[in-house]
């Protein structure tokens, strides 16, 4: 038990080091940005209280944010993510549901289960924080442009993120 919660405030500060002081300080293009941060409150067990979730998510996303100074949009995408979580692992739960000791990983649920969940929620994330940074609709198709790609980027470093931290 110690053992494993050592592991997820390792994952909290990696996930939020890494996020700000080496993706978010590399602009390749303006179409996309990558959001690995995410990979934390996806990580979570699944029996983990709904509330410390969302309380985690605001601590994770307020870091980010601090170092970003964007004034709480991280914050709120990161709450976003952890108050819908519960329901995308109850719209893609097995058939015999998740099991309480089991971490939510590609080992234990597969590829396909992995995608979609991680893919999902990333792509709410994206969608509410890059809106939400735009506060305008005039910039529509291109802002969901950027949506989708850094979905698209987002769910691969999350997936080369998830094999570093959850053991096969």
């Amino acid at each position: 038990m110690i053992k494993q919660n050592i592991r997820y405030i390792l994952l909290f500060f990696v996930s939020v080091l890494v996020q700000t002081l080496i993706l978010d300080r590399i602009h390749i293009t303006n179409y996309f940005s990558v959001s690995v941060y995410c990979l934390f409150i996806l990580l979570l067990p699944v029996n983990t209280n709904k509330y410390l979730v969302m309380a985690l998510a605001f601590l994770l996303g307020l870091s980010v944010d601090v170092f970003n100074s964007t004034q709480g949009l991280h914050a709120a995408a990161a709450v976003l993510l952890a108050y819908l979580r519960p329901y995308v692992l109850r719209v893609f739960s097995p058939r015999d549901d998740y099991e309480p000791t089991k971490d939510l990983s590609v080992k234990n649920y597969g590829w396909l289960w992995f995608v979609k969940y991680a893919g999902i929620l990333i792509f709410i994330h994206h969608l509410f924080l890059f809106y939400l940074e735009m506060f305008s609709f005039s910039f529509f198709f291109f802002t969901l442009l950027r949506v989708v790609l850094s979905t698209l980027i987002s769910l691969i470093f999350v997936s080369l993120g998830h094999f570093l931290f959850v053991r096969e």
